[in-house]
């Protein structure tokens, strides 16, 4: 069957990996042949309030989920919140959150620019928890939900 697109982006820290980043990885397989995932590396997110696992760990782990698609893809680390997705001239699309939507505009705005053509920008719904609210890696790390959204409290 063939893929909406030839090669789509997605990128983020995935720290406490839960099931909107699940579903933000699925739907990019979904809709390409071949996923770029960017990852935030260590240096990018050293100055975070809060201690978030070591980049190869989160690598490892996303490997371990994406491997079950059976397609093309490649994991990079990103340095700050464009990665390589305003200058990669391959990119179709990027798939991004409510959250992380400004940054997919910012990135087309530079690519414009740079004469590449603009990236479609597919936003995915937020996932939530049992109490409505969108699963976040903050809220499992504040010991509100698990990563399936189910409350602690």
């Amino acid at each position: 069957m063939k893929s909406e697109y030839k090669k789509v982006a997605v990128g983020g820290t995935f720290d406490k990996f839960h099931s909107g980043h699940e579903m933000l990885i699925r739907k990019a397989f979904e809709l390409a042949d071949e996923v770029l995932i960017g990852i935030t590396a260590d240096s990018f997110v050293v100055n975070k309030a809060h201690e978030v696992e070591s980049c190869s760990d989160r690598i490892r782990r996303l490997e371990k989920i994406i491997n079950e698609y059976n397609k093309c893809y490649s994991i990079i680390e990103i340095h700050d919140p464009r990665g390589t997705a305003h200058i990669d001239p391959e990119l179709d699309a990027i798939v991004v959150s409510h959250e992380t939507e400004q940054s997919a505009i910012n990135i087309n705005q530079i690519r414009l620019d740079n004469n590449l053509k603009l990236l479609d920008i597919i936003v995915i719904e937020w996932v939530l928890a049992d109490d409505g609210v969108p699963i976040s890696s903050t809220r499992i790390r504040k010991g509100e939900i698990d990563q399936k959204g189910n409350l602690l409290e």
